[in-house]
């Protein structure tokens, strides 16, 4: 069977599924009857499967819904379930999961070396479950230089899109934001696209019409489910090579525990198209490596654990896309929004916007405001005591709402070209290990950050934009108020409201797009398989050098889809020679 009449059939298999998916599950019900789906302590202490997938995130539950239609599959998930948490679902309750702290919460929370608040998921669907749920694709020009096959890139965004991506309704401040940017010069308007181009569009979004976030666990409807186990609370603990009488490292299984501590062994079939796949994300991805033995020889002995390979690249160039944010307070009223517009710079830098008194939680939790969150909390990190975050609500309680309503009015550059590295603090799977971002160490991002300070000063003097600001408010105040919010553990400077490269550096925040640790061409090859080493790949963002278009998400899902595809092609071609 040739490839393409293959790739058809593939297709045409899922897209029937998925349409069973809409005609039986509408976004106000409850969770999909996943009955591939369980808890980790389920699990045989011995098993045995086609595929191992480490990490059911966002580029790991397309991977496995593809890869089951022709093997069969485990889907590893560290984390539990986003259906029926409407801390996930709601689009009015964005932020709340990020500020949960507890041991349950689908965020785990992380600081990096540079002192920047930051998170990563802990939940089957991954970043997925928790980001603003901005949909848009990476450039045809970065399509170009990661070597993908386009035909089939835009095959696997379609494949995605099918499910969670949605055309957002456009309200006043969005509206205002768009028309400010036009003002602004980011020209040409592209109307509402996917697509990467110069200019100001509107994205797409992982929310429906009715505020209900669709995420990459949904995609798992295309999934054959006879081919297909999803274990959830299954923390990772190393992958299992064979060496002897080998002239490399031979992956063949990986011991995970369960949520009561219990350890599990899954091993691959035999047969040399069998692989275990690497999906955990940018910090998870490289940890598993080196946690395996894969990874800095130095690093890995001054923690005893036994060397399988010197990968000297493991978790080296980490970058995170800094963001800086300036809150603009309205006179009006303004609706609930997200991220709906971007204006695409020709400097690089990217604008986008998000908007409502409630934004990020309701009023309990004061969105950005949150004490908890950690972005324009009015309590210091360091001082985040159970004591103090009550004593802040209680006090942020008592004033008058119209103190919180506006909108944040963002920039983050393209690239990064500044990278850092990771390194493991110890050996549980379970805790962050170190990560360093070295935020604007390359005066290229620096300058890439003044030029879009510029742009969000233009659209907020603009004529469009004129109804949601207050006409006293210079640019040096707002930025005032957001170089004196504890926004990051970094020390501020008296000069930070005058001096945008001083503001870009004192206020700088995350946006979640990290990325990095296991990147092609370093750790792993073009078709994502880790040098070095037989039977194993990573398929993440981890392999990603810089982050595509201005939001990863949907390149993300796209490449689990991509490579799902590919890898069964090669299946299918080995099996036929064999």
């Amino acid at each position: 069977m040739g490839f393409g009449l293959w790739r058809l059939m593939l297709y045409v298999v899922s897209f029937s599924g998925i349409l069973l998916f809409h005609h039986g599950f509408c976004s106000s019900q409850q969770a999909p009857n996943y009955s591939f789906t369980r808890q980790a302590t389920s699990a045989p202490p011995i098993s045995y499967y086609d595929y191992i997938i480490i990490g059911g995130g966002t580029a790991g539950c397309p991977l496995a819904a593809t890869l089951s239609q022709n093997a069969t599959v485990l889907l590893l998930e560290r984390g539990g379930s986003p259906y029926g948490n409407p801390n996930i679902t709601d689009l009015s309750a964005f932020g709340r999961s990020l500020a949960d702290l507890s041991s349950s919460s689908p965020s785990q929370r992380f600081i990096s070396e540079d002192g920047v608040i930051n998170a990563r998921a802990r939940v089957l669907g991954g970043g997925s479950c928790l980001n603003a749920g901005f949909y848009t694709r990476a450039a045809a020009q970065y399509v170009a230089d990661a070597g993908w096959e386009g035909g089939l890139v835009n095959e696997s965004y379609r494949w995605v899109e099918e499910v969670v991506a949605f055309q957002p309704p456009m309200k006043q401040w969005q509206s205002a934001v768009r028309d400010g940017l036009l003002e602004a010069g980011v020209h040409p308007y592209n109307g509402f696209t996917y697509d990467h181009i110069v200019g100001t569009k509107v994205g797409g979004t992982i929310f429906d019409g009715e505020g209900r976030r669709h995420t990459a666990a949904d995609l798992l409807r295309y999934a054959n489910p006879d081919g297909l186990t999803v274990m959830l609370h299954a923390s990772v603990h190393k992958i299992v090579f064979r060496t002897k009488g080998k002239n490399r490292p031979l992956a063949h299984g990986v011991i995970f525990r369960d949520a009561l501590g219990h350890k599990h062994r899954a091993y691959l079939n035999s047969g040399t198209h069998n692989e275990i796949i690497v999906s955990a994300g940018a910090l998870g991805s490289p940890q598993i490596l080196m946690l395996s033995g894969i990874g800095p020889m130095d690093h890995l002995k001054s923690l005893n654990i036994t060397l399988v390979l010197d990968h000297p690249f493991v978790g080296q160039g980490m970058s995170d896309n800094p963001m800086n944010a300036i809150f603009v307070p309205s006179p009006i009223p303004v609706e609930v929004s997200l991220i709906q517009v971007v204006g695409i710079t020709t400097s690089g830098s990217y604008i986008e916007a998000a908007s409502g008194e409630n934004f990020a939680g309701g009023v309990s939790d004061f969105g950005m405001f949150s004490p908890k969150i950690g972005q324009l909390s009015t309590v210091p990190p360091k001082q985040r005591s159970p004591e103090a975050i009550a004593q802040a609500i209680e006090a942020m309680e008592a004033l008058d709402p119209t103190a919180f309503r506006g909108g944040f009015i963002l920039e983050k550059i393209m690239g990064p070209i500044s990278t850092g590295h990771l390194h493991l603090r110890n050996r549980n799977p379970n805790e962050n290990p170190s990560i360093t971002f070295n935020y604007f160490n390359e005066p290229e991002d620096l300058a890439r950050c003044v030029d879009g300070l510029r742009v969000i000063e233009s659209v907020i003097q603009s004529t469009a934009f004129s109804p949601f600001r207050y006409g006293d408010q210079s640019l040096p105040v707002l930025l005032n108020m957001t170089a004196h919010a504890p926004v990051n553990l970094l020390p501020r400077h008296d000069n930070s409201s005058t001096s945008l490269e001083q503001f870009c550096r004192d206020t700088v925040m995350t946006i979640w797009h990290y990325h990095g640790g296991c990147q092609v061409g370093r750790v792993v090859d073009s078709d994502y398989r880790v040098r070095g080493v037989d039977a194993l790949r990573v398929v993440d963002g981890s392999t990603f050098i810089y982050s595509p278009g201005t939001n990863p998400q949907a390149t993300v899902m796209m490449l689990g889809r991509y490579m799902g595809v590919r890898i069964l092609e090669e299946r299918i071609e080995r099996l036929k020679n064999n």
